[in-house]
């Protein structure tokens, strides 16, 4: 199935009414607008959750003033990352979303990454890297990433920035670990990634300047490292990559360039918010700290609920193949949806008392890594940081506590935070 050129998922309501046949469910208001421009801003990414609860209480599905559809309720939300009926902005339309993007390295790397592709390309993609990116390799990481994490704890005393500290670091430590970057090269990597993640939240020209340059240079090394690989293999995930194979299949040098970009850059975003927004849930939940200092078996399940309970990734974006129904209502071929990953993660009919964090609460899987084929490549490492990292953290401090005014992120769909001051005592 094919989206119709003519249909632009980023048309104006007034263009979509034409359209969108009968759309009675769907609820446009002053107050949505209101809301959903709050939510925008900093006013409204401090404490997003009040927000998307009258979002919801106003309708399952509203209309931005933009024309897209958001939704807000956890079976809709889980529904729509699982539709096969609905994928990403085609390659053909990512014009009229970032002009002239193939000549910028930061966003061609990302726009023709699985993160961004439909099947085909992406069926086939995934199939390649799943074969190497084995919950097992992810699993023999274990030992080191306890050893990593002793590490950063030991250089941690007194008033620290736990971003800077920690939660950068690890992650950062942990995928050149895995893909098989020496170790006195890793460092030089973290202010490349912070560059060229800003693309992640602008394409504005200050952003490329500085995100370009630093996809080049990370390109540039993983070439390098690829061509080493390729004479004398090693027992990391490049090496896995370049010798990945299905059915006569491979990797192309292209493909695996960016394959390996987008691990790097993706092993730093998830894990390094996910480390901070828990941090500061467990420091607002003090009861909830000292259960999990005085049981790290529960950090599986704690983990999960605290990915449930501020996760990383707020929404995610679809775009309609054809005339599907989302929510209960009709939606048309070239419709984009927005689903609010966070808002269906405190939705009250799935979760007993969402706004409360119960680390050992049951049955508490959240929508925080997607869902279906586009569910989240490095969920599995995500959740194993976490799990080592946040027992151990909060053992090795029994006076753990904020130093200071956490800087918030200013993003829409990615929740974290700058800085994070705390005293590690």
């Amino acid at each position: 199935m094919t989206l119709p050129a003519e249909r632009k998922p980023w048309a104006t309501a007034a263009q979509l009414a034409g359209r969108l046949g009968p759309m009675a469910t769907i609820v446009e208001s002053s107050e949505v607008s209101t809301l959903l421009d709050e939510l925008t801003r900093m006013t409204g990414r401090e404490d997003p959750y009040p927000r998307y609860r009258r979002l919801r209480e106003i309708s399952p599905i509203v209309r931005a003033d933009d024309g897209a559809l958001v939704i807000t309720r956890h079976a809709d939300c889980l529904a729509v990352s699982r539709d096969s009926r609905l994928g990403h902005i085609p390659s053909h339309m990512l014009d009229f979303v970032s002009p002239g993007w193939p000549d910028h390295p930061a966003l061609k790397q990302l726009f023709t990454s699985i993160l961004a592709l439909n099947p085909p390309d992406h069926t086939r993609l995934r199939r390649l890297v799943n074969s190497s990116f084995t919950a097992r390799r992810v699993q023999a990481l274990g030992p080191r990433i306890a050893a990593m994490v002793d590490e950063l704890l030991d250089r941690m005393s007194g008033e620290v920035d736990f971003v800077e500290a920690f939660a950068f670091p690890l992650p950062a430590t942990v995928i050149g670990e895995l893909l098989g970057i020496p170790e006195p090269d890793r460092a030089q990597f973290q202010g490349l990634v912070r560059d060229w993640t800003q693309v992640l939240e602008t394409h504005a020209p200050e952003a490329l300047a500085v995100a370009d340059p630093a996809a080049v240079t990370i390109r540039e090394y993983l070439a390098a490292l690829v061509a080493e690989r390729r004479r004398q293999p090693a027992d990391d995930l490049i090496s896995a990559l370049v010798a990945a194979e299905e059915d006569g299949d491979k990797l192309t040098e292209d493909e695996l360039l960016t394959m390996a970009g987008l691990l790097f850059i993706a092993g730093f975003e998830t894990t390094t918010n996910l480390l901070a927004n828990s941090v500061v849930a467990l420091l607002h939940h003090p009861a909830q700290l000292a259960l999990l200092r005085e049981d790290p078996g529960l950090a599986p399940a704690a983990t999960e609920e605290l990915l449930r309970y501020d996760t990383p990734a707020q929404l995610l974006v679809r775009v309609a193949w054809d005339d599907v129904e989302v929510a209960g209502v009709p939606v048309s071929g070239g419709e984009r949806i927005v689903a609010y990953l966070g808002a269906g993660n405190r939705d009250p009919e799935r979760f007993a008392e969402p706004d409360r964090l119960e680390l050992a609460r049951a049955d508490n899987a959240p929508l925080s890594f997607g869902g279906g084929i586009h569910y989240c490549l490095g969920a599995p490492l995500a959740r194993l940081e976490a799990q080592i990292a946040l027992p151990a953290l909060v053992k090795r401090f029994p006076k753990l506590d904020f130093a200071g005014v956490p800087g918030r992120r200013d993003s829409l769909a990615i929740r974290g935070y700058t800085n994070l001051p705390i005293v590690a005592a």
